[in-house]
C-alpha cells in the first residue's frame, strides 16, 4: 500500500511539471507564431546628421498614427549623402531586404520607383510630382506610390523675383547641382522666368565642397551681384558653408528652406520642411495600417514662408525695401 501510495504521488509529481512545462512553453509559441515587425526602408539623398531634424519630424508623424520605432516597427536609413551614384545601388538593397513601405525623400523618388513596383513608395519631391513623372495624377497617384509634395520648383521663379528686390540691378548666380534631378528642375524654372523679363544669370554647378568653393570664386570674379541656391539636398547639408561664404564675400542670397536664414542666410522662402516630413510619417502609417497608395492624393503644401534675415541684411549693407518686408512671415534680428 505504501508503494502504490509513493507511485501514486510520483505520477501527480510527474503531471503538474508537465502542466508546468506546458504553460512556459506555450507564450514562447504564441510569440513565434506572431507577425514579423513590419521594416520601414527610409531613403534620402541628405545625411544622417544634417537631417536630424527632418528624421524627428517624420517619427513625430508616425507616432501621431500609432507607430514607435524599435516597439511595433522598424527603420532602416540608407543616406545618400549627395554622392547620387549611390542611389540606385541603395533603394534596390531595401528593395532585396523586403522592407514593409519605402519611404523616399530628398530626391530619391524616381530612383525608388524605378527600383520596385509592389512595394509601397511615400516620397516627398520638390517638383510637380506628376510633371517628374512620379505620379500620373495628384487626386489618384495610381499603382505604388504616393507622397507629399512640398513644390519648391514650381515657386522658384518666385525666389527670383524676392532677389531682384534686393538686387535689382545685379547680375545673378544660381547655384545647381547636376547630378540631381530636382536641382536641374529649379534651375530650368529659374532660366524661364529669367527670359521673361530678359535677366542674365551666371550658372554654378557644384557637387562637392570644393566645387561650392569654386562656384563663389566664380561668382566674385564675374561680379556677380546676388546668388540663388537651388532645391538640392546636398546644398541643405553643407548650408553652414554656403551661408558662410556668402557672407565672407557680401552675396546676397536666397534659400528655399528656413534652415539657412536661421544659420545666417538673408532670404528664404518656401515651405517648413518639418511639416512636410511629420506628414510623410502619417502616411506611413496609413499604409502599415493597409490602405493603398493609390487611394492616399498628393499632399500639397497650403502655406509658403518667407524669411528675412535683418541682422545678416545689416552686415550687408543692405536696405530692405518696405514692399517685401510687409510680405515677411518671419523676420531674424
Amino acid at each position: 500500500q505504501s508503494c502504490l501510495l509513493s507511485l501514486g504521488a510520483d505520477m501527480q509529481r510527474r503531471e503538474f511539471i508537465t502542466l508546468l512545462g506546458g504553460a512556459a512553453a506555450w507564450p514562447l509559441t504564441a510569440r513565434a507564431q506572431q507577425p514579423p515587425m513590419p521594416v520601414i526602408g527610409f531613403l534620402n539623398g541628405g545625411s544622417a546628421a544634417k537631417w536630424a531634424h527632418l528624421v524627428a519630424a517624420y517619427r513625430k508623424g508616425l507616432n501621431e498614427s500609432g507607430y514607435a520605432d524599435g516597439q511595433n516597427v522598424a527603420i532602416e536609413y540608407r543616406w545618400v549623402e549627395g554622392q547620387w551614384d549611390r542611389l540606385p545601388a541603395m533603394a534596390a538593397d531595401l528593395v532585396r531586404r523586403h522592407v514593409t513601405v519605402i519611404a523616399s525623400g530628398g530626391g530619391t523618388a524616381l530612383a525608388a520607383k524605378a527600383a520596385t513596383a509592389t512595394i509601397p513608395i511615400v516620397f516627398t519631391a520638390g517638383d510637380d510630382p506628376v510633371k517628374s513623372g512620379i505620379v500620373s495624377s495628384l487626386n489618384r497617384p495610381e499603382g505604388n506610390v504616393t507622397g507629399v509634395s512640398s513644390f519648391v520648383t514650381p515657386i522658384a521663379s518666385k525666389r527670383l523675383d524676392l532677389l531682384r528686390q534686393v538686387a535689382p540691378s545685379a547680375l545673378i548666380g544660381v547655384l545647381e547641382n547636376q547630378n540631381n534631378p530636382g536641382s536641374r528642375s529649379d534651375l530650368a524654372e529659374v532660366e524661364r522666368a529669367a527670359q521673361v523679363q530678359a535677366q542674365q544669370l551666371l550658372v554654378l554647378n557644384a557637387s562637392s565642397e570644393r566645387d561650392i568653393e569654386t562656384a563663389f570664386a566664380t561668382l566674385v570674379d564675374r561680379r556677380a551681384g546676388a546668388l540663388l541656391v537651388c532645391n538640392d539636398s546636398f546644398f541643405t547639408a553643407s548650408r553652414e558653408q554656403i551661408v558662410a561664404l556668402a557672407a565672407r564675400h557680401a552675396v546676397p542670397t536666397i534659400y528655399i528652406q528656413r534652415e539657412y536664414a536661421e544659420i545666417g542666410g538673408l532670404i528664404s522662402y518656401g515651405i517648413d520642411f518639418r511639416e512636410v516630413y511629420r506628414q510623410l510619417g502619417i502616411y506611413t502609417g496609413r499604409i502599415l495600417k493597409g490602405a493603398k497608395p493609390a487611394e492616399l492624393p498628393i499632399l500639397l503644401p497650403t502655406k509658403f514662408e518667407l524669411l528675412i534675415n535683418l541682422k545678416t541684411a545689416k552686415t550687408l549693407g543692405l536696405t530692405v525695401p518696405i514692399t517685401l518686408l510687409a510680405l515677411v512671415d518671419e523676420v531674424i534680428e
